[in-house]
């Protein structure tokens, strides 16, 4: 599954872990997918992924 937003493109975001002392190592960030059924441009119902942020803003309804 590709962790990507249907609503707002939103992926795993890349950045350090930062130490007491400073080290710099790499992680990641990985955004709150939920599975949910939405009914689409053209009507149609689909189950797709959608971050709890779109959700939350209403940028999708739901069906």
């Amino acid at each position: 599954m590709a962790r990507k937003c249907y609503a707002t493109g939103k992926g795993t975001a890349y950045g350090n872990s930062l130490s007491h002392s400073l080290r710099a190592t790499r992680r990641a960030w990985k955004v709150n997918l939920q599975k949910v059924r939405i009914i689409d441009e053209k009507g149609r119902v689909r189950r797709v992924y959608v971050s709890a942020h779109a959700l939350r803003a209403g940028l999708v309804t739901r069906a």
